[in-house]
């Protein structure tokens, strides 16, 4: 089975479009969570994801806005929290208070940050093998890196952030899955990050949102 992999849309609606037009046939598409925060276009993206059908987990970004709770987030994370309290409707909202931490997709784990806590950090170099629990792979998000880790168990991966790169490279990134020989293609797609910008300062959120997506960071 050949899966395309998401993570970290961070209602950026421009570059989900992007992705979804670059991604090439595939038999499922999969979310590591934060479909919402930072970014103008949350209903359009959690829309988006929800037609698609695509299993998804909840990211900490998801997780404050269905509850109302941003108080250790940054004014950048605060202000796109509360953007997304006022363009959702209880529809969407409820759908981002239903995702699970945690899933299992044909022997594919999706976690948001870590298998022992969906909020903590894990970066490309912290990948262990003892992560892995009884599925082959192992999908995170949060740290919006890009990387895998092949292991004689499986392979942990994060598939990127596809709203917020912060890897240096300000290209959409995604991955493609194939869950038979645990191949990882890890991929990135040019999308128009002016009109992004753009966007976020007509929304009235903080300009450095905007400008950090030139930079990849």
């Amino acid at each position: 089975m050949r899966l395309g992999v998401l993570s970290d849309i961070h209602a950026n609606r421009v570059a989900l479009d992007a992705v979804f037009e670059d991604m090439p046939p595939v038999d499922g598409v999969v979310c590591a969570g934060d479909v919402v925060g930072y970014n103008p276009w949350p209903a359009a993206c959690v829309d988006a994801v929800r037609e698609q059908g695509i299993p998804t987990v909840m990211g900490n970004h998801d997780r404050a806005v269905a509850s109302g709770t941003a108080f250790r987030f940054n004014g950048m994370a605060k202000a796109g929290v509360e953007h997304a309290r006022s363009e959702l409707d209880e529809e969407r909202l409820e759908w981002l208070r239903s995702l699970p931490d945690e899933r299992t997709v044909e022997n594919v784990k999706l976690v948001h940050g870590h298998p022992e806590d969906p909020d903590r950090y894990t970066y490309p170099r912290e990948f262990r093998a003892e992560m892995l629990g009884e599925e082959d792979v192992l999908v995170l998000g949060h740290t919006h890196v890009q990387d895998h880790r092949t292991f004689d168990d499986g392979v942990v991966m994060n598939p990127g952030s596809v709203g917020q790169p912060r890897d240096g490279d300000p290209d959409a990134a995604y991955a493609l899955l194939d869950t038979e020989t645990l191949n990882v293609e890890e991929r990135r797609v040019a999308y128009d990050v002016e009109r992004v910008v753009d966007a976020v300062g007509m929304a009235g959120l903080p300009r450095r949102t905007g400008e950090r997506l030139r930079e990849g960071k």
